[in-house]
């Protein structure tokens, strides 16, 4: 019986193998592979809080935010004061951190094009 699992897994290794080898040939292994990034790679940030952002993904979609007074206006419907307080630190945070994102993404452009 180990004779028969030996052959077995000397024979699944082989076909492996070949797979491998097969698969390498259709590409030059001096050339790096084309990296594609995550479809919901954020590859834009545009605007400001007062006037709205607009997040871009790599896969084309889009979402925009409300603006800074809409989302207050938002948080201001909450029932209790506690669910107010959170509710405009979730969008002053959110807001701050779109501000950073755009920042960054600036940087890493004008980086890569001294590249």
């Amino acid at each position: 019986m180990s004779r028969i699992k030996h052959g077995l897994s000397l024979v699944i290794g082989l076909l492996v193998g070949a797979a491998f080898m097969v698969s390498m040939s259709g590409s030059n292994a001096d050339e790096p592979a084309q990296w594609t990034p995550p479809a919901k790679t954020i590859i834009a940030v545009e605007g400001d809080a007062a006037n709205g952002f607009g997040i871009y993904y790599y896969d084309g979609s889009s979402i925009f935010p409300p603006t800074d007074s809409e989302a207050k206006a938002e948080c201001a419907e909450h029932d209790t004061k506690v669910q107010r307080v959170r509710c405009n630190a979730e969008v002053r945070v959110w807001y701050r951190e779109l501000r950073r994102m755009k920042t960054a993404l600036r940087y890493a452009y004008i980086a890569a094009q001294h590249d």
